[in-house]
């Protein structure tokens, strides 16, 4: 991928990856949201691959935000077409994506580090990592979605007072909020946020993928709407191979094995 700027691993049924400009603190740019688009597809067409799992290199960000250097370059039109529109492409890919997506929060998740997180399934943090949406300090706004993710994961005045007051919390802060799963020790981080991929990816594929859709697509409707969809997803969970093999294993009491069909 161009310059490392992301790094992709595969292992076992698990995808890493990686934001890997330690230099910059991770910080995203034009280079690396291709790097990160084109790392995501490839996760997601490989059928081997059942979790996505994303961190940061090093011990010090997850993503620092965006590269201020190259924002301060841009004008208003420019950045909307280029770059304002690159990040809400890419972070809505990471969104939809059918596969389950980790974050493993190894440092500072700042401005875009915090907005893309938002767009993750499951949010581990290590304890001295913090996250927080600091653009009002620049004179700017989180504008990769987060005024817009925040309100609707948190409450309203604590996603304003983030926006407004632009000031860092802790991972204890974050897991109080409901912004995060789990704190980790800073050791433990990977290893944790790996046993609970790999826990993931031993569920069904098929049932994951249209259990997100229910989750998210019907997230956007009326409750009656999310409900009829709903009924549609788990008709279709139930014309699977691996619906029965999951009921099977149980009546068998023995541990199923799904195959995604």
């Amino acid at each position: 991928m161009a310059e490392q700027s992301v790094t992709y691993e595969r292992q076992g049924s698990l995808a890493l990856i990686t934001f890997n400009r330690p230099d910059k603190l991770n910080a995203l740019d034009l280079t690396m949201l291709d790097a990160l688009e084109a790392a995501v597809n490839r996760a997601d067409e490989d059928d081997d691959v059942r979790v996505l799992v994303f961190t940061g290199a090093g011990d010090r960000a997850f993503i620092a935000g965006g590269d201020i250097a190259d924002l301060n370059s841009r004008q208003g039109l420019q950045h909307y077409l280029e770059f304002a529109e690159r990040i809400h492409a890419v972070f809505r890919r990471i969104e939809t994506v059918d596969k389950p997506t980790i974050g493993a929060v190894n440092g500072w998740a700042l401005g875009g580090g915090t907005e893309l997180l938002l767009c993750l399934d499951l949010r581990f943090m290590a304890a001295s990592a913090k996250l927080g949406v600091p653009e009002i300090t620049l004179g700017l706004f989180p504008g990769a979605g987060g005024s817009q993710r925040l309100s609707r994961q948190i409450p309203l005045c604590r996603a304003k007072e983030m926006m407004f007051l632009g000031e860092p919390i802790s991972a204890e802060e974050a897991l109080r909020l409901g912004l995060i799963n789990r704190v980790v020790a800073d050791a433990d981080l990977m290893s944790d946020v790996l046993a609970a991929a790999g826990a993931v990816a031993e569920k069904s594929p098929l049932t994951l993928k249209l259990l997100k859709r229910a989750v998210g697509e019907g997230g956007d409707m009326t409750l009656a709407a999310g409900l009829s969809y709903e009924q549609a997803m788990i008709g279709l969970v139930l014309d699977s191979q691996d619906a029965h093999e999951g009921c099977g294993a149980f009546l068998e009491k023995r541990s199923p094995t799904f195959n995604g069909e």
